[in-house]
């Protein structure tokens, strides 16, 4: 690992900085700049003339390269991530997630608050509908309650819906989870799952790849579902509807040569329009328990199977239920014999 210049980034991570803020430069355009010059480093030394021998750059663009890696201010970056408690890591540091190392675009640079560990490699993301059925989110919570429990790292998106409940099942069981943002680290988009951040910062992390004060925006998210899909060794799709940012997370999986799977549903229910299809179109396998999927992931999916068995006797799902009722339901439930 590169030698820690200060607390927020390494000597290469702040390099490899520079090149994120740079105007024009995104993770294919910056993979080129490597392959041509060696390193971050080395590149930031180079010219207009240089720049032009790159893939796809031409001489307006090389000026433009040239004229904002010159003058782009990381200082204040960097200063901000400090006061956040953010680190910012690159592919350089042996933290830099290495499912993500694999695929064609991977990210400059990650800003994470929280900690990533190696068994972070172990890992299924779970994705859905924000607007989910009661079903959505019990089977969601229910399904990472399970992995969880056996070892497996949850990776989801902090979306409102099947992703919070995915967060919280993981949480529930002890286990570790990961939420990667379609926004900066400056804030928590949705507001309302602030707290849950603050819990999955304490049992994993929270990540993104964009610069602290970028605000979510519609054209981040697909983006985002890249990293989602790059850092798991398999999707699940809890709902979604036909046009759904989950299915995109689910193509992205499969393109990296990630496993899919999803849970089937209700016929007359919109948001099971795209796991169904999935399903029926054999994009994904059809799964109903954490074993279905450990089944899937090879000598690991074997390793997790002969550990810790799975809870799933009706006492130990009780809880995970009542976790996504809200208030009104539970005392529905309590007025039940």
């Amino acid at each position: 690992m590169s030698a820690e210049a200060n607390p927020v980034a390494s000597s290469a991570a702040i390099e490899h900085l520079r090149w994120a803020l740079t105007a024009q430069v995104g993770p294919i355009l910056f993979g080129r700049i490597i392959e041509r010059f060696g390193s971050a480093q080395q590149a930031l030394g180079v010219g207009v003339h240089q720049l032009e021998s790159v893939e796809g750059v031409g001489s307006a663009t090389a000026e433009t390269i040239v004229r904002s890696r010159d003058s782009v201010e990381i200082a204040p970056e960097i200063e901000r991530a400090e006061q956040l408690g953010v680190r910012i890591i690159c592919r350089d540091d042996d933290e830099y997630p290495p499912g993500l190392r694999h695929i064609p675009d991977p990210p400059i640079c990650l800003y994470l608050r929280g900690r990533l560990e190696a068994e972070d490699a172990v890992a299924v993301a779970i994705v859905g509908a924000r607007r989910c059925s009661l079903y959505g989110r019990e089977q969601a919570h229910r399904f990472a309650y399970q992995l969880a429990t056996r070892g497996v790292t949850i990776i989801s998106g902090l979306a409102r819906g099947v992703d919070s409940e995915g967060h919280k099942g993981a949480i529930a069981a002890g286990g570790r989870t990961l939420a990667v943002l379609g926004n900066g680290l400056a804030d928590i988009y949705p507001p309302e799952n602030r707290e849950l951040a603050e819990r999955i910062c304490r049992q994993g992390a929270v990540i993104s790849e964009l610069p602290l004060r970028i605000e979510p925006r519609a054209e981040n998210f697909l983006p985002r579902n890249r990293l989602i899909a790059g850092m798991s060794l398999g999707v699940l799709v809890v709902e979604a509807a036909w046009r759904s940012g989950s299915l995109s997370t689910a193509a992205r999986a499969s393109e990296y040569n990630r496993e899919v799977f999803a849970i089937p549903g209700r016929l007359d229910n919109a948001q099971s329009n795209g796991p169904n299809a999935l399903i029926r179109d054999q994009h994904a396998k059809l799964v109903m328990n954490a074993d279905d999927i450990l089944e899937e992931l090879g000598e690991v999916g074997k390793a997790l199977q002969s550990g810790t068995a799975a809870k799933t006797d009706n006492a130990q799902e009780e809880p995970q239920l009542r976790a996504v009722l809200n208030e009104d339901e539970r005392r529905i439930i309590d007025s039940l014999d």
